[in-house]
């Protein structure tokens, strides 16, 4: 008799639950001001890459951008991500596009961004982030 103990494979749709719920964390912690929760969504090691206007690598150096370009809640303004698609690239990694939206007294910047999501240590994270 074999008894196997492995775990039953996530399903795609599973997947994308988790990594939609990676999203509404960190859109609520955006909109509570909280740079450090928000951040940990994403991949902390030294090779997350992140593509804006240059691009970085790190997990610091992510946060420290966000916290010298968003240095005040005015300026973080109310965050809304928008998912277009979420796309199945193996079994642990996802594409996902979509927009972000900033609501300031001022002005509201939008874009749309592109994540790469893998599955790392049991959690989902973003590896790659492209905004524009």
């Amino acid at each position: 008799m074999v008894i196997s103990c492995t775990s039953k494979p996530e399903t795609d749709s599973e997947a994308e639950a988790k990594i939609r719920e990676v999203l509404i964390q960190q859109q609520t912690a955006w909109n509570e001001g909280n740079l450090e929760k928000f951040m940990e969504g994403y991949w902390k090691s030294d090779s997350l890459q992140f593509i804006g206007t240059s691009i970085r690598y790190g997990w610091q150096p992510t946060l420290d951008n966000y916290k010298k370009n968003y240095s005040t809640r005015e300026r973080m303004g109310q965050l809304q991500f928008d998912i277009w698609q979420i796309v199945p690239l193996a079994a642990d990694a996802y594409l996902l596009t979509g927009k972000y939206t900033l609501f300031r007294e001022s002005d509201q910047p939008s874009g749309p961004f592109t994540l790469i999501f893998k599955k790392k240590n049991n959690e989902w994270v973003i590896v790659y982030d492209h905004t524009s």
